[in-house]
Order: C-alpha cells, then sequence, then structure tokens
C-alpha cells in the first residue's frame, strides 16, 4: 500500500499535477497571496515558532482577506494555544468575559496539540469570518465579525505584546531571515507565565 501511494505520488508529479496544499486552500480566500512579512516568535530561551502574514500581492489591509500562518518550533498543548489567545485578547482591553469564554471553548475544540514543524494558518476572510487549517487541512472555523477582529490584532495590532514582531510581519522592517522577539510575557490568572 505505501509503494502504491509514493507510486502514485510520482505519476502525478512527473504529468505536472501535485497535491493540494495549504496554500491552495488560502489562495481560494485569498487572490494573489503572497508573503507580507515574517518573524520569529521567542519566549526566554523557547523558540515557540515561525510566523508569516500573507496578503494579496503582499499587501496588508485589514479590510481584505489575509492569513497568519505560524509554523511551530516546539510541542504545545491545543489547549495552551486556546488559553493564551484568551489572554493575549484581554490583555488589548477584551473585558467582555462571556464573549471571551465562548471564544475560548471554540478554539480548545479547534486547536490540536502542536509538535515540531507542524503548521496552523488562520485566514481572516472578506466576510469577516476566521477559517483554520492544520498543515493543508480545515480544522474549523468561526463565523464572528467580533471573533477575527480581535483574533487578528494579538499579532497586528498596535496595542499587541510583541510590537517589533507585528512591525516584522507588516514588512516595516527590513531583516535577513525570521528575527525572534521575545514576547511582553503576561501571566494566567493562577499567577503562573505561560507561552505559545
Amino acid at each position: 500500500m505505501h509503494k502504491q501511494i509514493i507510486c502514485t505520488l510520482s505519476l502525478l508529479a512527473l504529468i505536472g499535477v501535485k497535491p493540494a496544499t495549504a496554500m491552495d486552500k488560502v489562495d481560494q480566500y485569498i487572490p494573489r497571496a503572497q508573503k507580507v512579512g515574517e518573524a520569529r516568535m521567542r519566549v526566554m530561551f523557547w523558540d515557540i515558532y515561525d510566523a508569516m502574514l500573507l496578503a494579496p500581492n503582499g499587501k496588508w489591509n485589514a479590510a481584505k482577506p489575509f492569513a497568519l500562518k505560524l509554523t511551530y518550533l516546539r510541542h504545545l498543548d491545543g489547549s495552551k494555544i486556546a488559553d493564551r489567545a484568551v489572554q493575549e485578547m484581554r490583555g488589548q482591553g477584551i473585558s467582555n468575559e462571556v464573549k471571551l469564554a465562548t471564544w475560548h471553548t471554540q478554539m480548545q475544540q479547534i486547536f490540536p496539540n502542536v509538535d515540531e514543524g507542524d503548521t496552523l494558518t488562520a485566514i481572516f476572510t472578506q466576510d469577516e469570518k476566521t477559517v483554520f487549517l492544520n498543515d493543508e487541512t480545515e480544522i474549523g472555523r468561526i463565523n464572528d465579525a467580533e471573533f477575527t477582529k480581535n483574533f487578528s490584532a494579538i499579532w497586528l495590532s498596535p496595542k499587541t505584546s510583541a510590537p517589533e514582531m507585528r512591525l516584522s510581519l507588516l514588512g516595516q522592517k527590513t531583516m535577513k531571515g525570521p528575527k525572534e522577539y521575545e514576547i511582553l510575557e503576561r501571566t494566567d490568572s493562577d499567577g503562573t507565565a505561560s507561552i505559545y
């Protein structure tokens, strides 16, 4: 069976057909998607993920569709990723705890555990939905314009906890390869620092 899959993929490659990739999925929502900028998230001594912002023709506009692709550099539990996202939104001034709890539950149901090399992509669509991919597979979506705005703001708002990373993602800083930024740590409600 394994040989048959390899033979099929080899044959497809020879005749110019390629399997669907995450970029193919991104292209469904973002016409002419190209990289705007990239950066590496680092917390203390740990490399967490490489981030890349994609937008039409490489020009980001919050009113148009765009995507944020995170390639993880270590194992993280999906539930901790959801925890951190809520913590970041709260840190930016979102105070509606009912709404945050709803979003937290939705993200916990969507986000898988990740290992080194795994990629999660959030596509922020023209109709203000957020579509999540794990590598090339859609794993869920949240159809809430307010969530879309506040989730993307974790990285792209001037209130982000990693302002220099934001500038690199927006292509406003020149760099050779991904830059590393230490996040300004926020602590969880139980007093422990968390990373994602």
